[in-house]
């Protein structure tokens, strides 16, 4: 289990505290695990008090109707918002995201989240926390024009880098390992002082690998759409290939169409 860095409490000083709390301890109540992650989790690891807009519980995909019925069968509205990795839970005018992978269909909630999770006190209750090497893996490949959470990838490196199983989060990033070591290169550049936080092995490593790297094949694939659903769509309708369809992903075009479709609406 990662340990978590003692760091102040998160106040939610808002109305919404209430139903976030009511929402947790329903879940809680059920045979349903879950962690906590977004705003909560990333100011246990990082000590960065922000206002937070929703609550972010994530579960593992075959649990994703349950804990939407859990949550219907005590008034709630429910919507499964995009097949692929969202539902949202909402009481009037507040609302929670129910998580089981990413947008861009790559970090899927799998047991390892829970087996690495961090047990932390949330609005007064002893819950578990997304381990940082998932939120490092998920955040990594959030660089929308509108949102880039490169920021707190650095912020995670710096107050969690030391503790980090590097092993793991090497292996989370695959065969995208690319996308990690941009981060690293800028957490070098954005703290000097704290380079140590990352071995210097497994810079290394990942340099060794950019050096070896060789020419890709003719076949013209973007891997830019799984950093941004927007920003490349100008490629695939120029004739690239697009990374998140099978072989290279696990989206469908269904799942495609609905994302981008929502690019407008900026949900």
């Amino acid at each position: 289990m990662t340990p978590v860095p003692r760091c102040r409490g998160v106040g939610v000083e808002d109305p919404r505290a209430g139903f976030y709390a009511d929402a947790l301890r329903l879940l809680a109540s059920s045979d349903i695990s879950f962690l906590v992650g977004g705003t909560f989790a990333f100011a246990r690891y990082t000590e960065i008090q922000r206002e937070t807009k929703d609550l972010d519980i994530f579960v593992r995909r075959s649990d994703c109707a349950r804990a939407l019925y859990v949550f219907e069968d005590s008034g709630y509205e429910t919507e499964l918002l995009y097949p692929h990795w969202l539902a949202k839970v909402r009481r009037g005018e507040d609302f929670m995201d129910v998580v089981f992978a990413s947008g861009n269909g790559i970090a899927v909630v799998d047991d390892e989240w829970f087996t690495h999770a961090a047990e932390s006190e949330v609005l007064g209750m002893r819950l578990r926390l997304c381990p940082p090497e998932e939120m490092i893996w998920s955040k990594a490949f959030v660089q929308e024009r509108e949102r880039f959470d490169g920021a707190d990838v650095l912020h995670l490196l710096r107050e969690a880098g030391k503790g980090l199983d590097w092993p793991r989060l090497l292996a989370r990033f695959g065969d995208n390992w690319p996308v990690l070591l941009s981060h690293l290169v800028l957490f070098r550049f954005v703290y000097p002082d704290r380079r140590d936080c990352v071995p210097p092995a497994v810079l290394e490593a990942l340099t060794n690998r950019l050096a070896e790297q060789k020419q890709e094949p003719a076949n013209r694939i973007c891997f830019g759409t799984i950093l941004s659903r927007e920003q490349y769509l100008h490629d695939l309708a120029s004739g690239y290939l697009d990374s998140r369809l099978p072989p290279h992903g696990s989206m469908t075009l269904e799942d495609i169409r609905l994302w981008t479709d929502a690019i407008e609406r900026k949900v």
